[in-house]
């Protein structure tokens, strides 16, 4: 398929090295283009959406957990990321075409529905999937960002007022096509080691220093990254994995992502306040500041998400769940997804 080796060959390299691996690589058509998915095992399809800035790597301690429970796991490239296709437009990163993405994949895969599990950013795309397409998503995993309907303020104003003067909000930096993009690319590596540490429970900075999510006047965002050694869950080859697939695509389709949050606002008008029916799942890292702030979502869930079948915050965690705390993660989705196909 002349993919560059490098990253991509790596971690299928990496990932293939384990005894029980048997990861099987392909490209379907999507309204992206070619979405890229790695999938492991059989049964009944679970569908796992990353967040930024990822890729379907970071499943890695999940696919074959999943595979040896059952399971049909599956984890893709989000559009604008890895091997899938990278639009040109900002506005091809809407979270309407993201969720279609989901679906043809679904489809792609000759299934009728799936479960879906997201982290980060694929935990908000996966419960859209699951609001917008009831009848393709049986259930849905939110793993750090919790669940909060539609609806409320424009984006663009809130993430404006966060900080004050003094200090400007990270989802606000990445909004200006290009800006955080000068900073991350001429060193992908070492910003993406600093982003990761920032926001992992062993090298977050502490309370009394910089908070990594603002970035000052006339700064950098990674100007208040920790500097030292990598998180515990995070080794150099799973670094160069990382690296090597931003330095091929760059981050500009990673970074549209958040350019269309007052489209989905406008988009998602229609459901505004709109709970999810089906059954899901939380989990989040007690240290991780999505799970902090958004507090108040997370205590909603009895409306929000009337059939959920739990919620757990994971002490000592920060926002990197499934990769910090594998295990237990693991533990956590297999008891959950036997409730579900019960």
């Amino acid at each position: 398929m002349g993919i560059p080796r490098l990253s991509a060959n790596r971690g299928e390299a990496l990932m293939q090295s384990e005894p029980t691996a048997a990861l099987r690589h392909r490209t379907v058509e999507a309204p992206a283009g070619r979405l890229h998915l790695v999938e492991q095992g059989t049964g009944p399809l679970v569908l796992l959406v990353h967040g930024f800035p990822e890729s379907w790597y970071s499943w890695r301690r999940q696919l074959p957990a999943l595979a040896a429970a059952g399971y049909r796991a599956v984890a893709i490239d989000v559009r604008g990321y890895g091997r899938s296709s990278k639009p040109a437009a900002t506005d091809a990163y809407r979270m309407l075409d993201l969720v279609e993405d989901n679906v043809a994949v679904v489809r792609a895969l000759g299934e009728e529905s799936a479960v879906i599990v997201g982290h980060d950013w694929g935990s908000t795309i996966a419960a859209a999937s699951a609001l917008l397409h009831p009848e393709i998503v049986r259930a849905v995993g939110l793993l750090s960002v919790p669940y909060a309907p539609p609806g409320g303020p424009r984006p663009s104003d809130v993430f404006g007022r966060i900080g004050g003067p003094e200090q400007e909000f990270y989802v606000s930096y990445f909004q200006e096509p290009g800006r955080a993009e000068t900073e991350i690319e001429p060193d992908v590596r070492s910003w993406l080691a600093g982003f990761y540490a920032a926001l992992s429970a062993d090298t977050m900075p502490a309370h009394d220093e910089p908070d990594p999510h603002f970035v000052a006047p006339g700064c950098r965002l990674r100007d208040h990254f920790p500097a030292g050694p990598l998180p515990a869950w995070l080794t150099e080859d799973d670094l160069d994995v990382y690296a090597g697939e931003f330095e091929r695509t760059g981050l500009t389709g990673a970074l549209n992502r958040y350019r269309n949050m007052d489209r989905d606002w406008e988009d998602l008008a229609p459901h505004h306040g709109a709970p999810i029916t089906q059954p899901a799942l939380f989990i989040g890292g007690a240290l991780d500041a999505s799970t902090t702030w958004m507090a108040d979502a997370i205590d909603a869930y009895s409306t929000t998400l009337p059939a959920l079948s739990a919620s757990h915050l994971l002490d000592g965690c920060g926002h990197w769940v499934q990769q910090e705390r594998p295990d237990e993660v693991n533990s956590l989705l297999t008891d959950w997804l036997a409730s579900v196909h019960s």
